[in-house]
């Protein structure tokens, strides 16, 4: 039941009031007085005050401002009862908080109709409060949840991160072992079949140490044990360095490299080691699914400040499965990409966010996958 005080100093009015209001379900409480007024707030919670504004003492302004200092009646909406119609006493009312007047003598018809809008809009605004608290509760439980599938996730990437380390450390080592032993052997005198062996023993020992370097430079970047030195390096240079160490690496391979660059020289900022990785991969990535008619071809584009260096092979191209998880750590792949660690293109968007610089992969529309890299420009 919906509780209101009434404060007038004249019982007569008290009288009407309460007379008018005896038809509602109301439960009604009484003062004649401002200080008895603020007494009874109190001890007792209510939804509505009708305050008289003449009262001898505390008039109906003062106790009206003493209840919107107090946070426990600041919110109780108050309709002023006065005898006064001009405009300033009604204004002033309202700028010290009262919600609404009536005028005496009562109208019972408009009294009834004011009290009923505004404890409506006070249940509304008491509902309003309920469903904020609620969902601040659900928002509360909502985050703590996220936060501990938050730090489950944290514990499973740095295990991946660990698995990562552990691999490249403890395979890398008795790898180049083997790989050293079979440059031995093949100095010896074997026939040619053991030749063959001891080839492909080589050739699957270097893949091995490939996925170990891979996997220590991803563990590196994502637990920031690499702190890149961003410097100004020449572009020319570093992918120059790249296709020659290709050509070290593989020297069997048929990938023909077309090195479209510009004779000006190109400096871009970013951490030279990290690069030449980048670009070396991405080189080994063309290689690797390079088709029957393997080629790629190398050049720039300067868009405003950056630098774009863009890597066109004419293999096999993905398909939108893979473009979509290419970045992945260990993605499957697809029918035309289903080899390898699944760790290289990961690497290369690792070591470009370390420096700082964009990549962009899609099938190139003559055919062929093309990748984009987009990095700062240094104007010359």
């Amino acid at each position: 039941m919906e509780k209101i005080l009434i404060v007038d100093d004249v019982s007569k009015n008290i009288q009407i009031l309460g007379n008018i209001l005896s038809h509602k379900k109301y439960q009604i409480a009484y003062a004649q007085n401002g200080e008895q007024a603020l007494d009874i707030c109190n001890h007792q919670t209510f939804d509505l005050i009708l305050l008289d504004i003449m009262m001898p003492g505390l008039d109906g302004y003062q106790v009206c401002e003493r209840l919107k200092s107090n946070p426990k009646t600041k919110e109780i909406p108050i309709i002023f009862l006065t005898a006064k119609t001009d405009m300033d006493s009604i204004i002033k009312g309202f700028e010290i908080g009262g919600n609404d007047y009536i005028t005496k003598p009562f109208n019972a018809a408009e009294l009834i109709a004011r009290v009923n809008n505004h404890l409506l809009i006070n249940r509304q605004r008491e509902s309003l409060k309920e469903l904020n608290i609620d969902l601040e509760r659900r928002v509360k439980r909502r985050t703590s949840q996220l936060e501990k599938a938050n730090h489950k996730l944290s514990v499973l990437d740095l295990a991946k991160s660990n698995f990562l380390s552990i691999i490249s450390h403890e395979i890398r080592t008795p790898l180049n072992g083997v790989i050293g032993l079979t440059e031995l052997l093949n100095q010896t005198k074997i026939n040619n079949d053991q030749k063959e062996y001891l080839s492909n023993l080589k050739e699957v020992s270097e893949r091995l140490v490939k996925f170990s370097n891979t996997a220590l430079l991803i563990t590196t970047l994502r637990i920031d044990k690499y702190h890149p030195e961003i410097l100004p390096v020449s572009a020319h240079i570093l992918l120059e360095d790249s296709i020659k160490q290709f050509a070290m690496d593989y020297p069997e391979s048929k990938l023909s490299i077309n090195s479209n660059l510009p004779s000006e020289e190109l400096l871009i900022k970013g951490d030279s080691d990290l690069l030449r990785t980048c670009f070396l991969m991405i080189i080994e990535n063309a290689h690797k699914y390079a088709g029957i008619d393997p080629e790629l071809t190398i050049s720039t584009f300067k868009n405003n400040n950056q630098l774009q260096i863009i890597f066109i092979d004419k293999g096999p191209g993905f398909t939108e499965e893979a473009i979509s998880s290419l970045f992945e750590l260990f993605s499957s792949g697809d029918i035309l990409h289903n080899e390898g660690s699944g760790l290289g293109l990961a690497a290369v968007k690792l070591a470009l966010d370390a420096n700082e610089a964009g990549i962009d992969i899609c099938n190139n529309d003559e055919g062929g996958a093309k990748i984009v890299i987009s990095i700062d420009y240094i104007m010359g």
